[in-house]
């Protein structure tokens, strides 16, 4: 299994995972290639997630020749998966592709950057939109957003994703690139998730933006500044 226990969060070491982070990090990987890398990144995660975390049963196949045993997936149409607006929307995408009938929720949150950073660290944070499905009990929950840099957007998220609604068998907040101080904060906050990303990298600047990171990704995916 290509997840490994870092403490505080699980990283997806799988090859094809870092070599496509690799490419996301290059500032020379135009939109173009930098939204399907991300769409490519999801996808990996999302079979990960399935390989590491979800369960197996043997049935019987009749195949054109005789009958036999083969194993199956359970749980696969009991999946939500959040989409963190704007930049998580290519990563989801290729969520979807391991996860083609999961609910979906979308929420819409961003951090006032003219504000600053607070004492604490953290941002304030804007949500303006929340359409989530009704979650149970036996879910699997994927919240994803590919920067998880201070915690302040994703602590928001997971407020509303939990709020009225009972805890899910699993809950993953799925990242491509974390820093350690937001990895911390969402650990603390929210002891019952899962946090499972492709790299932690080694710092937050000034600005709170992941160090080395790979820049502003809904930007790099929309052509937006």
């Amino acid at each position: 299994m290509t997840i490994e226990d870092r403490g505080d969060a699980k990283l997806v070491t799988h090859a094809l995972a870092q070599d496509t982070l690799s490419k996301l990090r290059d500032v020379e990987t135009e939109q173009v290639g930098f939204r399907k890398g991300l769409v490519k990144l999801g996808r990996i995660c999302g079979y990960e997630i399935i390989d590491g975390a979800m369960e197996t049963e043997y049935v019987s196949i009749e195949t054109p020749l005789t009958e036999t045993t083969g194993q199956r997936v359970k749980g696969l149409d009991d999946v939500v998966i959040i989409n963190v607006l704007r930049a998580a929307t290519p990563f989801v995408e290729g969520l979807l592709k391991a996860f083609p009938r999961a609910k979906q929720g979308v929420i819409s949150a961003g951090r006032d950057e003219e504000a600053g950073r607070g004492e604490d660290g953290t941002f304030p944070i804007t949500i303006d939109y929340v359409k989530l499905p009704e979650i149970q009990e036996k879910d699997t929950v994927i919240v994803a957003d590919p920067m998880l840099a201070t915690g302040s957007t994703m602590c928001a998220v997971l407020e509303e994703v939990l709020h009225e609604q009972p805890n899910p068998e699993d809950l993953f907040v799925l990242s491509a690139v974390s820093a350690p101080e937001g990895l911390l904060r969402v650990d603390d906050e929210f002891d019952e998730a899962d946090l499972l990303t492709v790299a932690i990298d080694d710092e937050l600047n000034d600005e709170g933006f992941i160090v080395p990171g790979l820049g502003d990704a809904g930007d790099r995916a929309f052509r937006t500044q």
